[in-house]
């Protein structure tokens, strides 16, 4: 089996662009649910509302793979589920290693769905020497200091951090000089990296904070449209019709 040592996607090469490979996991997962359906096949306007995108732009996305479904007939689910998975990535084995096995490194180490995507826990990594050998998730934690060592030992490319902000520029570093040239970070602090070495950034109080910002916002104008009888579309400078970006439904049909 292939191992992320060995293989990279070619996505860039490909000319796609990157705001259509972060569409491509979501694509997946609603196509993984129609395989486990049994549903042979789905029309682009289905899919898209399965996604939660434009159809129009899921046509386009769907044109950088080569694939431009059947008219009349739709997307062969099975055909793109593969294909999907192919172009990402995921149909060989990417071994991941999590640094920092606190309470939300050891949920992350239980999350059943790394094994069925693609990815392989290889090892769990922390800086406490009394977890040391404790099994997370049947995986016995390893101390921080044989981290380059367990980077090549396993041939890992991808990195998970999810250490308290303070520690995780230090472990970015290390894995960075270890051979890991993509990073999931969790820690609430922004790394810093050198030019190859990809990072994607996960910070639930910020993804609150927005989720607060828009409840405000719905909050004032539900509170304007009382007062005037506007509806909170319109408040918005929105047509009832129009989604947020002004130019599609709000919700596509099926």
């Amino acid at each position: 089996m292939a191992t992320g040592r060995t293989h990279r996607p070619a996505t860039r090469s490909r000319g796609i662009p990157e705001a259509t490979v972060a569409r491509l996991p979501l694509y997946l997962r609603a196509l993984t649910a129609l395989s486990e359906r049994s549903v042979p096949t789905v029309s682009s306007e289905e899919l898209a509302a399965a996604a939660g995108v434009n159809s129009a732009k899921l046509r386009k996305d769907f044109s950088y793979l080569g694939s431009y479904g059947t008219r009349g007939v739709g997307y062969d689910v099975e055909y793109l589920v593969y294909q999907i998975s192919r172009e990402l990535g995921l149909t060989q084995d990417w071994p991941v290693v999590i640094v920092g096995i606190g309470n939300l490194g050891a949920a992350l180490a239980n999350y059943g769905g790394f094994a069925s995507r693609g990815f392989r826990v290889a090892a769990l990594i922390d800086a406490d020497p009394a977890m040391a050998g404790k099994p997370v998730a049947g995986i016995p934690v390893q101390h921080s200091d044989d981290l380059e060592e367990i980077i090549q030992d396993n041939g890992v490319s991808i990195g998970v951090i999810a250490t308290p902000a303070g520690a995780a520029q230090q472990v970015c570093d290390r894995l960075v000089a270890a051979g890991v040239t993509s990073i999931l970070n969790f820690a609430p602090t922004v790394l810093s990296v050198p030019d190859g070495v990809d990072v994607r950034k996960v910070d639930l109080s910020i993804e609150l904070q927005i989720l607060a910002f828009h409840e405000q916002r719905k909050a004032g104008e539900e509170a304007a449209a009382a007062d005037g009888g506007v509806p909170a579309a319109a408040a918005r400078g929105e047509s009832a019709d129009q989604g947020p970006d002004g130019d599609m439904p709000a919700v596509m049909p099926a």
